[in-house]
């Protein structure tokens, strides 16, 4: 090479000598450095920038390696990548061609949070036994979170949309950094402190597994499990998790999950009376069509013909009664009749006076005694004698 160096060389000699050299002599490269530019193409490719506090080198990684990366690298992230320097003689410029890139440390901190968690769990942190229902009837809903971040504005204005009816009290936290554990416990303890809210809502938008490492510290996890308020855990995108998911009452996916859970009782309370509403409209529709076909059989050419009907119906009624009336009248008399022509034969023939007009006479006494026998009278005794057609007084003579 260097013989090579001596004589005349172009540019694209050079170039070429330059790419042997770093790309045979620089491949295998464990890098780590913060992301910076990062420019996905509409091909597939990954292009941004490496650097460190100081220096930055050209990066790549070309579509048929990305899909070994198992996150969504932005701008900020802190990787470390496998790869080779690559020339690109057409500008004269060298960059390293990524074979494999992961989050910087994100080895270390799951094996980590791993080995936390199972801490907790032996404990009984996070058994379902300790979890508390989340309420349906709210009155006040808590939010720890960034009072600046994109996730309580999420969660506002799903509420808002929601559960208009719905307070919302803000308090808040820090949720990125060193002090962020001990801001986000201290409020937890506040809130059950005060009784300020009937559930609480813990979380932050997405971010690095850094990002997201105070919901998983000692003083959270403690702070969530003593909490007698409900707790919803939203920290981060659905694929991101962390240790106070599992000590919460309750995992939401994303923090607009949460607010969509909390105003749940609110809606279906709300179907509800939305259903009862229908249902009154359509019985009071109902009764109102039956109560108009009733009024209208009492119109005026209605009512005259109900009470013509019912006239005609009485005087038909009327009619039979007194036709029924007659001749229980008539048969009544003829049956009085027949008793009485009876009752006056018998009469006439007990009749002391029918006999009497046969030639018979009846003798009395002065007291009016009948005289039976003639042993009954004596001689001189005055006898009265009641003839059919009068009476005479005699004496007993023999």
């Amino acid at each position: 090479m260097n013989d090579q160096l001596k004589g005349e060389l172009t540019v694209s000699e050079l170039t070429h000598l330059i790419k042997q050299t770093l790309e045979e002599g620089f491949y295998g490269l464990r890098v780590t450095g913060e992301i910076s530019n990062f420019r996905p193409s509409s091909t597939g490719h990954w292009f941004f920038t490496l650097k460190d506090s100081s220096c930055a080198i050209s990066a790549v990684m070309f579509k048929g390696a990305t899909w070994k990366v198992d996150f969504s690298p932005k701008e900020g992230d802190k990787v470390t990548v496998i790869g080779s320097l690559d020339v690109y003689g057409a500008r004269g410029t060298y960059q390293i061609k990524c074979d494999s890139m992961e989050k910087s440390g994100a080895g270390d901190i799951l094996a980590l949070l791993e080995k936390r968690k199972q801490r907790y769990a032996e404990l009984g942190y996070f058994d379902p036994k300790h979890k508390k229902p989340i309420p349906k009837q709210l009155h006040t809903v808590g939010v720890v979170s960034s009072p600046t971040g994109a996730a309580l504005r999420d969660i506002l204005n799903i509420l808002q949309r929601r559960a208009p009816s719905l307070s919302v009290l803000v308090l808040p936290a820090t949720v990125q950094g060193d002090s962020a554990a001990q801001s986000v416990a201290k409020r937890i303890k506040q809130a059950n402190d005060l009784l300020l809210c009937d559930i609480l809502i813990v979380g932050r938008g997405g971010g690095s597994i850094e990002d997201l490492l105070p919901f998983s510290e000692d003083v959270v996890i403690q702070a969530i499990y003593d909490s007698e308020i409900p707790i919803i855990s939203a920290v981060g995108h659905e694929i991101d998790f962390a240790l106070s998911d599992f000590a919460a009452d309750l995992r939401a996916p994303t923090p607009s999950a949460a607010a969509e859970l909390v105003s749940q009782g609110f809606l279906d309370t709300l179907q509800q009376i939305q259903s009862l509403r229908a249902a009154l409209v359509k019985e009071m529709a109902y009764r109102l069509t039956l109560a108009s076909q009733r009024a209208k059989q009492w119109g005026l050419d209605s009512l005259q013909r109900s009470v013509l009907s019912t006239i005609e119906k009485r005087e038909y009624v009327l009619a039979n009664a007194g036709n029924n009336l007659q001749l229980e009248l008539k048969q009544r008399l003829a049956t009085a009749s027949g008793r009485y022509e009876i009752a006056k034969r018998e009469l006439q023939a007990l009749n002391p006076l029918a006999i009497l007009a046969r030639g018979y006479t009846v003798v009395t006494d002065e007291r009016g005694a009948l005289v039976k026998s003639a042993k009954h009278s004596n001689v001189g005794q005055i006898l009265h004698l009641r003839f059919i057609d009068g009476q005479r007084k005699v004496s007993v003579e023999e």
